[in-house]
C-alpha cells in the first residue's frame, strides 16, 4: 500500500533553531513519518509543495525524554524530523515565509 503525501509529513517544526537555518542556510524542517525514508520525504515535500524541488534530505530519530508528574514517571514519545534543504532555483515554501 502506498503512503500519501500526507502520511508521510506530519507538521512543520516551527522554533527558533529551525527558522534561524530557514533564514541563512535554506533549510526547511518538518515532523515526519518514523517509517518513512529520505527519497519518500523528498517526494512528499514536492508533491504537497508544487514547484518545490528538493536537493538533500536529512533525518534525524528522537528519542522520547523522560517526564514526571508527582510520582509518576514515563516517556514522552519518540518521533523522527526531516531537515530539507531545496535545490538551487527552487521555489520557495510560501507557508514558512511569513516567519523570516
Amino acid at each position: 500500500m502506498a503512503k500519501l503525501a500526507y502520511d508521510i509529513i506530519i507538521k512543520p517544526i516551527i522554533t527558533e533553531k529551525s527558522m534561524e537555518m530557514l533564514a541563512q542556510q535554506g533549510k526547511y524542517t518538518f515532523e515526519v513519518a518514523k517509517s518513512s525514508n529520505k527519497i519518500e520525504i523528498a517526494k512528499a515535500v514536492e508533491a504537497l509543495f508544487p514547484g518545490v524541488k528538493v536537493a538533500k534530505v536529512n533525518t534525524i530519530n528522537v528519542r522520547g525524554v523522560k517526564k514526571r508528574m508527582g510520582r509518576n514517571e514515563g516517556y514522552t514519545p519518540s518521533w523522527k524530523k526531516a531537515i530539507v534543504t531545496l535545490a538551487e532555483g527552487s521555489k520557495t515554501i510560501e507557508f514558512f515565509d511569513g516567519m523570516i
